[in-house]
């Protein structure tokens, strides 16, 4: 059974909609982390590129990214919203092994829409789900490097006063 660890919201601008979310709904604080770098990505079994920026953050038990693409290059992103529409975009899920999983959703007529590979070696895939569920589903094995980033953003949310509500990362 899956079980979500994230939700992500295509937006704009993520600066801006961290900063609103975090005023609405005292969600945050949000770390910014502009032009992701990859190593490595496929869009439906091409090369591509993946040129976007997120803001994390935390609501609750659950994490929260404002995701936005950078160009209007065939991807995930422009999938499912132009630049200027808002939405979920996706909702993510730790799993054992990436390749069986993806192998199982391939198997019920859910394909893999894109595998990319972090610059600090996280892979992760997006799964086309969007005829069922109206989103993608982002899987992902949970190892030190995407544990570690998951606790720090839910450590700094722990007792946050809400001051400082975007901050940025640089990799």
């Amino acid at each position: 059974m899956l079980k979500p660890v994230q939700v992500a919201y295509h937006v704009a601008d993520p600066a801006a909609a961290a900063l609103k979310s975090a005023q609405q709904f005292g969600w945050g604080p949000f770390y910014l982390l502009e032009h992701v770098k990859l190593s490595s990505c496929t869009y439906r079994g091409r090369a591509a590129t993946f040129d976007h920026s997120s803001a994390y953050g935390q609501a609750g038990e659950l994490m929260v990214e404002f995701i936005t693409q950078h160009d209007d290059e065939p991807s995930v992103v422009r999938d499912l919203y132009r630049r200027d529409e808002s939405g979920v975009h996706h909702v993510a899920h730790f799993v054992p092994q990436l390749d069986e999983a993806l192998a199982g959703f391939a198997a019920a007529g859910l394909p893999t829409a894109m595998r990319a590979t972090t610059a600090d070696g996280v892979s992760f895939a997006m799964v086309d789900a969007s005829a069922s569920l109206g989103h993608m589903l982002e899987l992902y094995e949970p190892g030190p490097a995407l544990s570690g980033f998951y606790a720090f953003i839910r450590r700094k949310a722990d007792g946050w006063s809400g001051s400082e509500p975007l901050r940025h990362i640089r990799l």
